[in-house]
């Protein structure tokens, strides 16, 4: 895919929201806003009352928002997630825009948040449209690479068929995977959500907290990566503590 050397990295003024100063303002958000989701209250409702409390911006808001889960959420997640060598030999879906988007960050320098049920989530968003960057081919092969190495026995990628230039990441796909070998199909869907949570006897492979929540089992390959140092030194805030 032509990427006309886009990058996913940080937002200009990331360094100023997240850095050594910032940091512990947000982590502390990310602790009440867990304490009060683990007591019922509502997520919009939480977030201003700790986002005003502690001052934050609105990029550290949606930081906060994405590194806080309940206790119960946390507890479920974590029975539901699969160690890797439980991959070997299973069929396995993936949250196509979810991984990589998350990857692409990873590579190019952006911030990714090491949230409170162990995911690694960016701070990039799709909104309605998808462009490959620099950086994309990469992250294909090394999710593919990984995969692979895990002994999956199928994978089928979804796509948000909404999403602009979901086509052309699904013939990208099919090309990597047919140039190595993998064993993928690609698909573009409406809604990959709903797909994704029904497979049942799949592993999903996504960080999104709806997904995981419904999914019989997952896998949390972008952390597996990043924190495995396969995409170099990432810039990983950690606010899970």
């Amino acid at each position: 895919m032509s990427s006309a050397e886009r990058h996913r990295g940080r937002h200009p003024a990331d360094e100023e929201l997240f850095g050594a100063e910032a940091a512990p303002a947000v982590r502390q958000a990310v602790a009440d806003l867990s304490w009060l989701l683990s007591r019922g209250y509502a997520m919009n409702s939480a977030v201003k009352l700790v986002g005003d409390r502690h001052q934050l911006r609105e990029r550290q808001r949606l930081a906060a928002s994405r590194a806080a889960c309940a206790d119960a959420a946390r507890e479920r997640r974590a029975r539901q997630h699969l160690p890797a060598e439980a991959l070997r030999g299973r069929a396995v879906m993936v949250d196509g825009f979810n991984l990589l988007v998350s990857l692409e960050a990873a590579l190019s320098g952006g911030v990714l948040l090491r949230c409170r049920d162990d995911c690694l989530r960016d701070m990039s968003s799709v909104h309605g449209s998808y462009h490959a960057v620099a950086e994309t081919d990469t992250a294909v092969v090394l999710a593919g690479s990984r995969l692979k190495e895990l002994g999956a026995a199928s994978v089928h990628w979804l796509l948000d068929k909404p999403v602009s230039n979901s086509g052309r990441l699904a013939t990208c796909l099919r090309e990597l995977a047919e140039e190595h070998g993998w064993p993928w199909t690609v698909e573009a869907v409406f809604n990959p959500d709903a797909a994704l949570i029904a497979a049942r006897e799949t592993v999903v492979v996504s960080a999104d907290a709806m997904v995981i929540d419904g999914s019989a089992c997952w896998y949390n390959l972008a952390a597996d990566l990043i924190l495995g140092g396969r995409c170099g030194p990432a810039w990983v805030m950690e606010l899970g503590q």
